[in-house]
């Protein structure tokens, strides 16, 4: 009985370890003001097969259905490592079609200012090196914060659409890679 019981902890512990995604680690949680967050899922973005950066997603708790964690209330984190250099402005066109991608005209007319007001955040930037850090947070209280290497860029940018908007790149129903939205949304690959 005692080995059964250890056999289940330690299934559990592993159940809840960190995650290891092209040699880039993503703690099982991770803490964004006064909210502990958990991994919901991560995956490799790769175009052809160039291995661009590997994301994570954080919520207040773990989601499988795009439609839940677009719902879901508290603070989020999407967490970036670059995997090669990229230029600022690449990623930065990426971001603004993978979002014009997911919204018909008329539902990207209310978000047309504050795309805007992020791509300039990110332009500041100029390039992100192999092994940056980008973080985009959604903090109720202020909005979606963009961070690399820790420091923010631009203001933070109102209102919970716009960070919906940025979630639907990667689990929107024309996501910027299919395997990687099945990933972020934790479906076992």
């Amino acid at each position: 009985m005692r080995n059964l019981f250890l056999a289940v902890l330690l299934f559990a512990q592993s159940a809840f370890a960190a995650v290891e995604v092209a040699g880039v680690k993503f703690e099982d949680k991770a803490k964004l003001g006064n909210a502990e967050l958990t991994l919901n899922g991560a995956g490799l973005r790769s175009r052809f097969v160039i291995k661009v950066y590997a994301i994570g997603l954080y919520l207040p708790e773990r989601k499988q259905a795009a439609a839940d964690v677009l719902a879901a209330k508290g603070a989020k984190r999407l967490h970036i490592v670059t995997l090669r250099e990229l230029s600022a402005e690449d990623f930065a066109n990426a971001l603004v079609e993978s979002i014009q991608k997911n919204h018909p005209d008329a539902a990207m007319d209310p978000l047309k200012a504050r795309v805007e007001d992020f791509r300039a955040a990110i332009l500041t930037l100029k390039t992100a090196r192999q092994g940056a850090v980008v973080q985009l947070d959604w903090l109720p209280e202020g909005g979606t914060r963009l961070t690399v290497d820790g420091k923010a860029l631009g203001k933070d940018i109102p209102g919970e659409d716009f960070y919906q908007a940025l979630l639907k790149i990667w689990i929107g129903g024309r996501p910027a890679q299919d395997d990687l939205r099945e990933a972020l949304l934790g479906k076992p690959q």
